[in-house]
């Protein structure tokens, strides 16, 4: 576990605490609901899904969460303007959680959302999913005219195994916030498969050396992209254990945040990420963590 010289910023959204020294802050544990082909879902477009079922998993985080101490937030998914305005409505009902608004890019989809949060009253606790160095000004503008002053800054890049193409990426996207008004930064490293697992690690560790700033990424990714190839190579069960070790790898090195993919993968996550925070906190307790 390290401990940087320089001071780390952290964000507080709805009551969690988001960045700090590793150790200082638990990691926050982020699930999707409502993703591309989720059993749940029985129309992506029109946002029909199984109410039931979908508020039976989100109980679980919530319980979860409330026996291993460590927080979450839900990444909600929508792929038309119609749907994800449901699946806010109705995750906003269930959890008093912050909510990741996640628009998978669709700047149409990405107004209708923001502006219904701004309606509701749901400013505070939502954070947008995400931004890129590719944004344009009409997303940032959207954000400023909603009110919605937290995102998630993807490090996306064409570079995939360049750790500086992603720290300009993450430069060019700190200027455009300032002018727009978001001030409260989640940076996701950029994990596309398994070789740029590593390098988004690495990036996360020069982050918070440069920056200070909160750290996490999508390491499920790194698997899930090619899940196909991995379980017709290893079988289904490797494909899961695989999935769970990567999500670990991040967490190993101190991350603020981990967007661990399908909600209904929580379980198993929990449990690990719980293991390896509750041994970290003893090299904070003894002050024998590695200076950076």
């Amino acid at each position: 576990m390290f401990r940087y010289s320089l001071e780390q910023k952290v964000f507080e959204i709805k009551g969690i605490k988001v960045g700090s020294q590793p150790g200082e802050n638990p990691p926050i544990l982020i699930g999707s609901i409502f993703y591309h082909k989720h059993k749940i879902v029985e129309d992506e477009k029109k946002g029909v899904f199984r109410k039931e079922e979908a508020e039976k998993l989100i109980k679980n985080v919530e319980e979860l969460s409330d026996r291993t101490k460590i927080p979450f937030m839900l990444d909600v998914v929508g792929a038309s303007p119609e749907a994800i305005v449901k699946y806010i409505e109705f995750v906003s009902s269930i959890t008093k959680a912050p909510i990741l608004v996640d628009p998978l890019g669709d700047v149409n989809v990405a107004s209708v959302a923001l502006r219904y949060v701004k309606e509701v009253g749901l400013i505070d606790r939502v954070i947008y999913n995400s931004l890129t160095a590719k944004s344009r000004d009409e997303e940032y503008k959207l954000l400023q005219e909603s009110g919605v002053d937290k995102a998630v800054l993807l490090l996306y890049t064409d570079k995939v195994l360049d750790v500086e193409a992603r720290i300009k990426s993450l430069e060019m996207m700190l200027e455009k916030t300032r002018v727009y008004g978001v001030d409260k930064y989640m940076v996701d490293t950029f994990v596309i498969d398994l070789p740029s697992l590593s390098v988004a690690m690495r990036t996360a560790i020069e982050i918070k050396k440069r920056f200070g700033l909160p750290v996490g990424c999508g390491a499920h990714n790194a698997i899930s992209a090619q899940r196909k190839a991995f379980k017709e190579r290893f079988g289904s069960e490797w494909v899961k254990i695989m999935e769970l070790a990567s999500n670990l790898a991040p967490i190993v090195i101190g991350s603020d945040f981990l967007l661990y993919g399908p909600i209904e993968t929580s379980n198993e996550v929990f449990a690990a990420v719980y293991t390896i925070y509750s041994s970290y906190r003893y090299l904070k307790r003894f002050n024998i963590a590695l200076q950076l």
